[in-house]
């Protein structure tokens, strides 16, 4: 019998049509947790975006299931130890946005520093009627090059991101658990302990994954490190402390902020969409582009099928759920 596999958002056409040749699919595009409740029991495999929560109350009820895929490189939407617990797999995929998100990294810095969002606004409200309102923005405007970029993790997305801040003439400092010589070899990027990365850099750009380690790596004492500099977050909003941002924002400690990501997504208010002047923020799309969507697709279903081939994938989150249950008991295929 074919392996019955629940999607939950709407997932790009040729993958689906991919993950169809060898399972019955369903698709509920962001259905309401009641509604994953009622037919979880159902399915033996399931394939969420970053915006699916996962809770402990699904894996329970989710008597069947065999695999929770990912549709991201991040996985904190899904409760590791409960679907582990509970004898199911799960897979994230990787290198598939690096380079998507890496671009968008650089072009929330271009758009911080030069004040682009800012300027839009402006000339759609009609304020433009002479230039010599915009021209006296200039201290406030400043260029990447010639900059120093500090980079906090330096995994497949922070390498792209070095790898374009050299290319627009900065030098690049960094900070990650180990040391990248690759990187180091191929930018002539420096590694600091993580304060001296933040002392030394103009700007920080953070690509981090969310994990108890990270958790609000930028504090207040940090913060008062990036004293007249910019920080930019493409990694996840739990890095930060948001209340401590915000009165660094207010108190023109920190010179400008550009994010895709917050502590609580999707965010409904903030003061930070009052600070039109130093901020830049987007609605955790870094990743959003035709081709990596695609491609993230394919990976994903091909994740959810090696296992039910009895196959591990490399991109497997919970290998402890194999002491749990073992490999050939999840084979449907």
């Amino acid at each position: 019998m074919r392996p019955k596999v629940l999607v939950l958002f709407n997932m790009k056409t040729e993958p689906l049509k991919l993950l169809k040749e060898s399972c019955d699919v369903d698709v509920m595009v962001y259905p309401e947790k009641s509604q994953i409740l009622e037919i979880i029991e159902e399915y033996d495999g399931l394939i969420v975006s970053p915006l699916n929560l996962v809770d402990e109350e699904i894996t329970e009820r989710a008597k069947n299931l065999k695999v929770i895929s990912t549709h991201s490189a991040g996985y904190d939407h899904i409760n590791i130890d409960a679907a582990t617990k509970n004898g199911i797999y799960v897979t994230k995929v990787s290198g598939v946005l690096s380079e998507a998100v890496a671009e968008f990294a650089v072009g929330l810095t271009i758009a911080l520093l030069r004040k682009i969002v800012y300027s839009d606004k402006f000339i759609r409200k009609g304020l433009w009627n002479s230039h010599k309102t915009v021209w006296a923005w200039y201290k406030d405007i400043q260029t990447v090059h010639g900059k120093k970029v500090g980079i906090l993790g330096m995994g497949p997305i922070g390498k792209g991101i070095a790898r374009r801040m050299k290319a627009l003439g900065a030098e690049i400092y960094y900070w990650s658990r180990s040391r990248k010589e690759d990187i180091e070899r191929e930018v002539n990027a420096k590694w600091l302990p993580l304060d001296e990365v933040i002392k030394e850099s103009n700007i920080i750009i953070l690509a981090l994954p969310s994990t108890p380690e990270t958790y609000h790596i930028i504090d207040e004492r940090r913060l008062k490190l990036l004293e007249g500099k910019y920080l930019v977050n493409i990694g996840r909003g739990t890095l930060i402390d948001e209340k401590a941002l915000v009165k660094a924002l207010e108190e023109g400690k920190l010179k400008g902020f550009a994010t895709d990501v917050f502590e609580k997504e999707p965010i409904q208010e903030s003061e930070l969409f009052e600070m039109e002047w130093e901020t830049v923020l987007t609605p955790h799309h870094a990743g959003l582009a035709e081709e990596a969507m695609k491609d993230m697709g394919f990976q994903a279903v091909q994740n959810l099928i090696s296992i039910f081939r009895g196959e591990i994938p490399e991109n497997l989150v919970n290998r402890d759920v194999l002491k749990i249950k073992p490999i050939e008991e999840v084979k449907l295929l």
